[in-house]
């Protein structure tokens, strides 16, 4: 296979029933626009996740597979992916299939006609297919980010992302890293664009996540990254 100038990485934890239709939507969204890569990162699946995508690898040649040893979390899942990318941008997918591959074009168009000084371009779901809980769970974390890291990004939770590998990987790594994307570009001196993307209902396979979880740990990340922006220096340099 040629060298990807995209690759795209999608963490998984038991999404067994997701994966093949995801991979072909994938592959359906991308095969003659580009050459790219899919890496799927399996977060040490217990339901049989891996052995389908041990099958999948001989009939998609796009297809590769990386396995932790011990679950270990969606951003681990995620720098692991784009650690291991062999292409320059990366576009990451939710691994259970509510996330549109048909809009990984889109992203790539909204980067041909951006400021080159914009290294992540963030899916923004105009239309939750959620449960009416969890829309409002997020609508109310969206506002708290918002308001104390003013990051300009209506839904920082949407799991396709575009971004510059480089840049990603030159942002300080924490668990729940992936939620805080577009602030910690910004900390480091890059701007980041919004993009409307599609939004689906899962059908097979349950969430990861519960509300009450997900805002607990929301509270001490928010902090975190709030205290990482206050105490963060950027200065231009010259080679004399």
């Amino acid at each position: 296979m040629s060298h990807p100038e995209l690759s795209v990485v999608v963490p998984v934890f038991n999404e067994r029933d997701n994966v093949a239709p995801l991979v072909a939507e994938i592959t359906t969204a991308l095969r003659g626009h580009l050459p790219f890569e899919i890496v799927y990162v399996d977060d040490h699946s217990r339901d049989g996740t891996l052995s389908v995508l041990q099958e999948l690898k001989a009939t998609t040649p796009e297809l590769r597979v990386l396995h932790h040893a011990s679950q270990s979390g969606q951003s681990t899942a995620v720098r692991t992916g784009v650690k291991h990318a062999r292409a320059e941008w990366i576009a990451t997918l939710d691994g259970d299939g509510q996330n549109d591959p048909a809009d990984i074009p889109r992203l790539l168009a909204a980067r041909a006609a951006a400021d080159p000084q914009v290294r992540l371009f963030a899916g923004w779901r105009t239309h939750r297919q959620d449960s009416g809980s969890k829309r409002w769970a997020s609508r109310w974390a969206n506002a708290i980010r918002a308001r104390i890291l003013h990051d300009d990004t209506p839904d920082t939770g949407c799991g396709i992302k575009l971004f510059e590998r480089a840049a990603f990987l030159d942002l300080p790594y924490f668990d729940h890293m992936h939620r805080y994307l577009p602030a910690l570009m910004q900390r480091a001196g890059w701007k980041t664009a919004c993009v409307p993307v599609n939004h689906r209902q899962r059908t097979a396979g349950v969430s990861k996540y519960n509300n009450l979880g997900r805002a607990l740990v929301g509270i001490r990340d928010l902090r975190g990254v709030a205290w990482l922006i206050v105490r963060s220096k950027r200065t231009a340099v010259e080679e004399c």
